[in-house]
């Protein structure tokens, strides 16, 4: 019960690494707040917590909207109590190739993955300070290297991680912030780009773990920024990847 008694907002929490950690965090004893825009999935997340006998609180909200943002942490101060932990995972991503990625669009990917997550950590500041709180923000490895079609949701990312360390700097020991680094996982939008069995085992094949990782792998990476096991740790960024950065790609070569 490493959560007990702790009150989480956990942000794209409908379905994939945010559903994973809400089910990880209501495991652990923590009261858990889910917030996206569909509430149908969300909904179904607290039906399943609740019946595991945890508690969850289902509430649809852009995060792109600071009225929403404001009132999603209103609500859960009311229903709680207070706040402890805030995940922001939300995320929006629009492809685009530079050379014709309209303006729209490619503000689109701030949005939600960066504009969002700020929103929720500065409204969310006062109680968080209160209760020695810990944010995790939910980066991406298009953070960390370039890829064709994802520059800005690369941006973006890249962003988020930047935010999580001035964060870190100004909040001090106040409140923790950290950020986690995924690579690939079997979540609905990575598995509508990989829409067949072969396409899942090529990745699968590219990655130094040789297998696509489980959302609650990641999970449970948030699981420990965000408890007291992490409490000495902030300004990080945890890549949970299968180690895709880690590796040199050197062609052709080879010492077999």
């Amino acid at each position: 019960m490493r959560l007990e008694n702790k009150v989480a907002i956990i942000t794209g929490a409908g379905q994939g690494i945010g559903a994973a950690t809400a089910r990880r965090f209501a495991r652990e004893g923590a009261k858990v707040v889910l917030a996206a825009r569909r509430l149908e999935l969300l909904e179904e997340v607290a039906a399943d917590i609740a019946s595991s006998g945890g508690t969850a609180l289902a509430r649809s909200t852009d995060i792109s909207d600071e009225d929403a943002v404001r009132g999603l942490v209103a609500d859960t101060v009311a229903a709680f109590g207070g706040l402890d932990i805030v995940v922001n995972n939300a995320v929006l991503m629009v492809p685009g190739m530079l050379e014709n990625h309209d303006s729209k669009a490619w503000h689109k990917n701030f949005a939600v993955s960066l504009d969002g997550a700020m929103y929720l950590m500065r409204e969310a500041y006062p109680q968080l300070a209160q209760n020695n709180g810990a944010v995790v923000n939910v980066a991406s490895v298009c953070a960390l290297g370039g890829s064709v079609g994802t520059a800005g949701y690369s941006a973006a990312k890249a962003g988020m991680l930047a935010l999580t360390r001035n964060a870190a700097i100004e909040w001090g020991g106040r409140v923790r912030v950290n950020s986690v680094v995924p690579g690939v996982f079997l979540t609905p939008p990575t598995e509508y780009m990989m829409p067949d069995e072969a396409a899942k085992a090529a990745t699968a094949r590219s990655l130094p773990i040789k297998r696509i990782g489980d959302p609650v792998e990641c999970a449970n990476a948030i699981l420990f920024l965000a408890s007291d096991e992490a409490s000495y740790i902030t300004g990080a960024d945890l890549v949970v990847d299968g180690g895709r950065t880690a590796e040199l790609l050197t062609g052709s070569a080879s010492w077999d």
